[in-house]
């Protein structure tokens, strides 16, 4: 295992408030009726990040077995999905004769981890030591798109791997990419509601910063 490099739910909470700030930024400059806008947006933000982290937390459960049915030593390995601009990582591990996949918030540690052994206890779920945090529920179907498997063994270079990657500007870029939409929503809204170049640029911006809280609240992967 490598040295973790923060929490894993650090970069998720920050462009939460980021996103929140830009909504809250735009505020003075909108009419009312795009301010009760702002106000569904910044509702939305709060309301789904405040069920991501609680269910990455253990408060709300993502069907783990029960703490009185624990698994130890359950056979796993990392896998990264990449799918369109979509990239997360996912434990894969067999229980009970079937496989099954969570999602989980991007940890340093998971670079360099190989086939290694699982500990699901309740609503938590640790890997060689260290606990990882699900964002979202387990599944029984296999993450549409490519999957990317872990080396079998452990990677020399993964020190280097895990800085480059987790660096803020990188994962920011990652998922940035799902900003396109932006200016589609902007050209929506002033079609729908109007308000011309500055209500186009409003809604573009705050489009824009939606979609990358998105990306980044849903568990991206940026290595």
């Amino acid at each position: 295992m490598t040295p973790r490099t923060g929490h894993p739910l650090t970069y998720p909470a920050v462009v939460t408030i980021g996103a929140l700030a830009i909504c809250l930024a735009w505020a003075p400059f909108g009419d009312p009726e795009q301010v009760a806008m702002l106000g569904t947006v910044v509702l939305i933000i709060l309301g789904y990040s405040a069920f991501q982290f609680a269910g990455a937390l253990g408060y709300l459960p993502v069907g783990l077995p029960k703490s009185g049915n624990a698994c130890r030593d359950v056979g796993v390995r990392r896998v990264r999905q990449q799918h369109r601009l979509v990239s997360r990582s996912w434990l894969e591990f067999t229980t009970g004769g079937r496989t099954r996949w969570l999602p989980v918030y991007f940890d340093g540690s998971l670079v360099a981890l190989p086939q290694s052994n699982a500990e699901l206890a309740g609503r938590t779920v640790t890997v060689a030591g260290v606990r990882v945090f699900p964002s979202g529920r387990l599944r029984s179907s296999e993450p549409v798109g490519r999957l990317i498997d872990n080396p079998s063994r452990p990677d020399e270079g993964a020190a280097e791997t895990v800085v480059k990657v987790s660096r803020v500007g990188r994962r920011v870029l990652l998922d940035a990419q799902s900003a396109v939409a932006g200016p589609v929503a902007g050209l929506l809204w002033v079609y729908v509601a109007g308000g011309g170049l500055a209500a186009f640029a409003g809604a573009t911006v705050v489009a824009a910063a939606a979609a990358v809280w998105l990306s980044a609240v849903r568990g991206s992967d940026p290595s």
